[in-house]
Formats: C-alpha cells, structure tokens, sequence
C-alpha cells in the first residue's frame, strides 16, 4: 500500500468529514480511498466505448430558453436510435425536469447526454450508465409478449 500526502482547504475537510462519519468509514484513508474508487468508475474507459449500455438522463432546463424545449426535442428525435422513453415534469413557473432512458454503445449515450447537458438553458445534468448486454430477448421474454419477464 502506498501512502500519499495531500492537501485539502478547510471546506472540503469538513465536507470530508461528514461524508465519512455518514459512511461509517473508520478513518479518512478508508474515505478518500472509498471516493477515489467511485471517481474512477464514472471516468470513462476506451475499452468500454463500443459496449452496450442503458443510460438514465436526468437534466433541469429553463423551459422559457429560446427555442430550448424545440431543440431538446429535435435532439431525441434525431436520435431515436438510442431513446427509449422519456419522463416529462414541470417542476415549477419556469423549470422542466427530464429523465431520458437511452439505450446504445457507450459512447454513442454519452457523447449524446453531453450534448443534452451542454444545452443553454440546461442547468442541471447528470448521466447514470448500467451496462447492458446485446442479445436477444430470452424465450420467457418472448413467452409473455413484454420486455420483462418478472413476476
């Protein structure tokens, strides 16, 4: 194991902390290491580029940004290939939240979210990505006429 120096304003200690007290974490080593790990597995890997994947897209935009809401909707219809549904709530006067459920290669879904998220008017946006495997629906898929077959 290898022992590293680092150095961290007040602010970030505090919030460190906290974030170990919560997690249970014996000591900071154990917190640092702990977020170091989470930070490398949201990195993208060049290997993992071509896999495929299922993403949850989760943005805020400012609904009355010039033309935000037409280009945002353009943008999933130019890119049907990798939306599957989408989930539309108007959080107040002028805020809109979307969660876009997008299914593709890696990096086809990301480079996809960033552009989402790079959008004037978007003001929050965040990426969560699961892998999934391509393959056919399995036969008790098939059986019940759905996509799942749960229950």
């Amino acid at each position: 194991m290898q022992r590293v120096t680092l150095t961290i304003d007040d602010d970030l200690m505090a919030r460190l902390d906290r974030y170990m007290e919560a997690g249970g974490h014996q000591n900071r080593s154990e917190a640092v290491r702990d977020l170091v790990r989470a930070g490398l597995l949201e990195r993208p890997r060049s290997e993992d580029a071509d896999r495929p994947c299922i993403g949850a897209l989760v943005y805020l935009y400012d609904h009355d940004t010039r033309q935000l809401s037409k280009r945002l909707t353009s943008d999933h219809h130019s890119h049907a290939d990798l939306s599957i549904a989408a989930l539309h709530v108007h959080v107040d006067a002028e805020t809109c939240l979307e969660v876009s459920l997008l299914r593709g290669r890696k990096s086809e879904v990301e480079h996809f979210a960033q552009h989402v998220i790079g959008e004037r008017g978007v003001r929050y946006g965040q990426l969560v990505v699961a892998p999934a495997e391509a393959h056919a629906p399995s036969r008790h898929h098939v059986e019940h006429g759905r996509g799942h077959g749960h229950g």
